[in-house]
């Protein structure tokens, strides 16, 4: 018979988990409200920047 012996450990790993999924949404959010409320030139200006920085053909 085995047993399964729960440690802080454990506890501490999932509330770790659950803190950084919330981050991540939270981030996600604020990015997307701050480019959608941004003009549009500079949301362009920032995607078209990005684009090069990765190397990826835009034009």
């Amino acid at each position: 018979m085995q047993q399964t012996i729960s440690t802080p450990q454990t506890k501490s790993l999932s509330v770790s988990a659950a803190v950084q999924v919330v981050s991540a949404i939270a981030i996600g959010v604020a990015i997307i409200f701050a480019v959608g409320f941004a003009p549009m030139d500079v949301a362009h200006n920032a995607a078209h920047d990005a684009r090069h920085a990765f190397a990826f053909p835009c034009h």
